[in-house]
């Protein structure tokens, strides 16, 4: 195995402008005075970690669904799915995965399906591990609708020190299971609205991996 490719990952585009503002400062620093370079290179490091994009093996069978982001379970409750999004108002399964600031931010489709709506709406800052960032946290939503005609819901939801929520898709963009649609910066939370009936094979506490680890289970099979 390649030791570099262990540990240096690849650097989302998103990511340059901050890794470069991290690393004049750091210049700056080192003028100052030398020990405090020393912790802008630390930052600067940090920062490039933060933005890392590994490749990642999602599986295949379409009845899985998969976890749209890198972090910890921090929730498994019923909840109506954000109203701007257009889908019936009864409670669904939700999943909240919450990610700290060295997870890895890039954001996956959970299924595949095409994107019948996205729903932006500002809001607080909040600690995103909170229940009530759900509600009352800066988000923006992403409806996907499955070929089996059903929906499950995607919300990207700002967290304490996250500040901006960023989305690479439109409206009628297809989506493959596992595909890159957004990020946030930095530290912040991922929910997932599972369709009716649906039961999650996670629980709280659980470690997620964006695109690999497996959520629920559309079917039985």
């Amino acid at each position: 195995m390649n030791m570099a490719s262990t540990f240096i990952k690849p650097m989302h585009p998103e990511g340059r402008r901050f890794v470069a503002i991290f690393a004049a400062v750091t210049v700056v620093l080192f003028v100052i005075w030398d020990p405090l370079g020393w912790l802008g290179v630390g930052a600067t490091v940090w920062c490039y970690y933060f933005f890392r994009d590994p490749e990642r093996v999602t599986p295949q069978r379409t009845s899985l669904i998969v976890s749209p982001a890198d972090g910890i379970v921090s929730l498994i409750e019923p909840a109506v799915p954000p109203v701007e999004l257009g889908m019936a108002d009864v409670p669904l399964t939700r999943v909240s995965v919450f990610m700290n600031v060295f997870n890895c931010h890039v954001n996956r489709a959970p299924v595949a399906g095409t994107v019948t709506a996205i729903a932006y709406r500002p809001g607080k800052f909040l600690n995103a591990s909170l229940d009530k960032a759900s509600v009352d946290n800066e988000r923006n939503s992403l409806r996907l609708t499955m070929a089996d005609g059903r929906d499950i819901a995607v919300v990207q939801i700002a967290g304490l020190v996250a500040r901006r929520i960023v989305c690479f898709v439109a409206p009628q963009a297809r989506l493959a299971v596992g595909e890159r649609f957004g990020l946030i910066r930095f530290g912040s939370r991922l929910d997932v609205y599972l369709p009716e009936g649906v039961v999650p094979d996670v629980a709280i506490g659980q470690t997620m991996v964006a695109g690999e680890t497996i959520i629920a289970r559309l079917t039985d099979a």
